[in-house]
């Protein structure tokens, strides 16, 4: 009987890591006959787990879903980073996460054994979480936003803008991206006719959705890191700029890999960049500790004037 059991959870954890499973290779991974086979997946469908099986030569079995949740079952390094993920998840970033995600917690750590504990303890213990300020996002927004990808659906919804104002938008959505505390969607946007990186923060979905489409290929060699890099450095924000930098391209980049530079020549490059607030644009390019000019807007090179005649009265009494 415990042989028995022990070869059903292991039947059951071998159907969660993968989707199809000929009999043959269960028989052999189990050291078992296919007609054990047969009959272990009978007690499974006994148990209420919806185990289907396709006939043929190239059938086999798969678990569907079922009502009821299966247990998971994991190994060592599974059941470790599903314990930080929770972890994570409790600090926020979802609306209304925090809590589901405290309770999965305690309830795993509940069952981890006593070496495991240790380790997702310690690393609890020795790690300082910094709240972050980004607006959180509620779980039915990312939910449906991730379905209408998947399912290659038109996504209509309403935007705010930096104004405040919504308006009506359409866009293919791509994929979704977290970045410092922020969701983002990337999509081609069908009212622009261009491709699109959209705060979910500022998003409200529209029902139904609207018809499907044949995904396009999207920009910068299909890296979404990348694209949303490029996209959240400039035109996510309320002001721009156009930055002549003293300093190769090559320079520039090992400081700041995913900023918006072109290079103007082997001693020069431009920087387009985006922020909330001008003052805020000036302190930063200084950080980049290069000569530069700027092209536009004049509002920051008001601020930039600003800031060098506060420095250069901190030093005036030397």
């Amino acid at each position: 009987m415990l042989d028995t059991s022990a070869r059903l959870l292991k039947l059951l954890s071998l159907f969660q890591t993968r989707r199809d499973w000929p009999g043959p290779e269960l028989s052999a991974r189990l050291g078992v006959s296919t007609r054990t086979i047969r009959n272990d997946v009978e007690r499974l469908r006994a148990l209420g787990y919806p185990v289907h099986a396709t006939p043929g030569v190239a059938g086999g079995y798969r678990l569907g879903a079922g009502a009821a949740l299966p247990p998971l079952l994991l190994d060592d390094e599974e059941a470790v980073a599903v314990a930080v993920g929770l972890g994570r998840a409790a600090g926020g970033g979802v609306e209304g996460i925090e809590e589901s995600s405290v309770r999965a917690l305690a309830k795993l750590e509940q069952v981890l054994p006593s070496r495991l504990r240790r380790r997702v303890g310690a690393l609890n213990a020795y790690t300082v979480q910094i709240p972050g300020t980004a607006p959180s996002v509620a779980p039915d927004v990312l939910t449906t936003i991730a379905n209408a990808a998947r399912d290659h659906e038109v996504l209509r919804f309403d935007y705010t803008g930096h104004d405040g104002a919504a308006a009506p938008r359409t866009a293919e959505p791509y994929r979704l991206a977290h970045r410092r505390g922020r969701w983002y969607l990337v999509g081609y946007d069908l009212d622009r006719r261009d491709w699109r990186t959209f705060r979910v923060d500022r998003l409200s979905p529209r029902t139904p959705p609207g018809p499907r489409f044949t995904p396009r290929e999207l920009p910068q060699g299909g890296d979404v890191a990348a694209y949303v890099e490029k996209g959240v450095s400039t035109a996510m924000w309320r002001h721009h700029a156009t930055v002549l930098l003293h300093a190769p391209e090559e320079r520039i980049r090992a400081v700041s890999p995913n900023q918006d530079v072109e290079p103007v020549d082997e001693s020069t490059c431009l920087l387009r960049l985006g922020g909330d607030d001008v003052n805020g644009m000036a302190v930063w390019i200084g950080f980049l500790g290069v000569d530069f000019e700027v092209l536009d807007p004049p509002e920051l090179a008001e601020h930039v004037l600003r800031l060098s005649e506060r420095y250069r009265r901190a030093v005036s009494g030397r």
